[in-house]
């Protein structure tokens, strides 16, 4: 039970299902306030009235369609405005399709840039200024194994998280002499939907069903780091041991891996 969490202001983007649904919960029971985003207003209002009747606190939620940067800044702008200052922000929210890029449709490529890239962008940087005011906060970022070691067909995906452990490294030395924590969350393939639209044809997520994290304890490991100083969170860890030889000798990893690289 992480105590620094009661009576705090939790913003958590994707909360309609998987993670975001569960980082909901675990927030709620420990004690605080989750402010839930997703494109799903029906879920969302499910969720928020489950909560609130289950644990006692204040559960509140937003529609919100992020791959639209004008709509996404308009429900930001709103929820600073009704809630005056937030106490942390969780970039939770993420899709992809897996494609051979010379296959891939540029519809797909654009909007994991805007879901998984510009809009994590967008809430950092407008809420960051709270953050800063306030003197603490924490930011946690949703990036991905992938991040540190891409594979055919998810090049755009890969690429998206590369740019958030980047975003996020350099973020965190910038704000903490502030009093600011950053947090990556690097996870290899979690028991959600999120395959459903990755990879529709099902070959993948029966591929690695035994290496599934499950979304239940990656949230519990989130909510129990938040408000403490934690760089990284890694799961599973022997796939981020494999990423840290991965970025020590990629030619001889990828020989080793071929054929698990190309289970997509």
């Amino acid at each position: 039970m992480n105590r620094l969490v009661k009576g705090k202001k939790v913003m958590i983007t994707g909360a309609s299902s998987g993670i975001g649904q569960y980082l909901a919960i675990h927030v709620a029971r420990q004690g605080g306030v989750p402010i839930l985003i997703a494109r799903s207003g029906e879920r969302l209002h499910i969720i928020s009235e489950k909560i609130e009747e289950t644990f006692g606190v204040s559960c509140y939620w937003y529609k919100a369609d992020l791959s639209n940067d004008a709509e996404w800044k308009d429900v930001i702008d709103r929820i600073c405005y009704e809630h005056g200052s937030l106490d942390a922000l969780i970039n939770n929210a993420g899709m992809a399709v897996f494609d051979l890029v010379s296959e891939a449709k540029w519809q797909d490529i654009d909007r994991m840039l805007s879901v998984n890239v510009k809009s994590l962008f967008r809430a950092t940087h407008q809420l960051l200024p709270h953050f800063l005011q306030q003197g603490n906060g924490h930011i946690v970022n949703i990036a991905s194994q992938a991040g540190k070691m891409a594979t055919p067909k998810s090049a755009v995906y890969a690429a998206t998280k590369h740019a958030v452990i980047g975003f996020t490294n350099g973020l965190r030395m910038e704000v903490e002499k502030d009093g600011i924590f950053v947090t990556s969350v690097n996870l290899g393939p979690v028991r959600t939907n999120f395959f459903q639209q990755a990879d529709p044809s099902g070959n993948y997520e029966k591929a690695v069903d035994r290496f599934m994290l499950d979304p239940n304890h990656v949230a519990l490991k989130i909510v129990d780091s938040l408000f403490t100083k934690q760089r990284e969170i890694n799961l599973p860890v022997w796939m981020d041991s494999g990423s840290k030889v991965y970025s020590l000798a990629p030619v001889l990893m990828e020989k080793a891996m071929g054929r698990q690289f190309n289970k997509k």
